[in-house]
């Protein structure tokens, strides 16, 4: 989690300075999960491996430079362990989480409906776990991780229920390069969030 802890920082210490100067800024923790073609589906270059399913949580804050256009950022991870088939008779447990910073296209139409496009680049890091612990210059951890770059668009409607705190279902769809773990480089993530903006 040191990663995820250091993205995190980094995203609040840019965040702040434009936040004081935004029009706008939007808040949301959601819920959500993946979708991805089947292990059947795998080509010659992935592995038969499906990295569907499971409850994701995501965290993701957009800060609004002028009316409509802005930046934003989001990291989402697999609430609970899933089980990588290793072809050799057992499974090893394993996390993805998915990180991203955009450029955001948002609109507030009325009181109670807004809607946002959002793309950019991040990364996918997948932590394969064990019972070893493998220590280094930043401490100890009992996990590989396994890094590819991405490219995310997505979009979203928020539903305004009480002032400025909504209710925000959300697609996002991820190409991942290199995702050979797994059975394509394609995956789409859908979910809503709650959330919160700031004037």
């Amino acid at each position: 989690m040191s990663k995820l802890t250091l993205i995190a920082a980094l995203c609040f210490v840019f965040a702040v300075p434009a936040a004081v100067h935004a029009q706008q800024a939007d808040l949301g923790l959601g819920f959500g999960t993946l979708v991805a073609p089947s292990a059947g589906s795998a080509d010659s270059s992935h592995s038969p491996q499906s990295i569907r399913g499971g409850l994701y949580t995501s965290i993701r804050a957009d800060v609004f430079l002028k009316k409509h256009l802005g930046v934003g950022g989001e990291v989402a991870w697999r609430n609970a362990m899933n089980g990588y088939d290793t072809g050799q008779g057992f499974l090893v447990p394993y996390r993805p989480i998915l990180y991203d910073f955009n450029a955001v296209y948002g609109a507030r139409f009325n009181k109670k409906l807004g809607a946002d496009v959002l793309a950019g680049i991040g990364g996918e890091d997948i932590r394969f776990y064990s019972s070893q612990f493998n220590c280094g210059f930043s401490g100890c951890t009992n996990f590989v991780s396994s890094s590819h770059f991405l490219t995310h668009v997505g979009a979203d409607v928020r539903l305004y229920v009480h002032g400025n705190f909504f209710i925000r279902p959300e697609a996002n769809w991820y190409f991942v390069r290199n995702n050979n773990e797994f059975s394509s480089n394609s995956m789409t993530r859908i979910g809503a969030s709650i959330g919160y903006t700031f004037f």
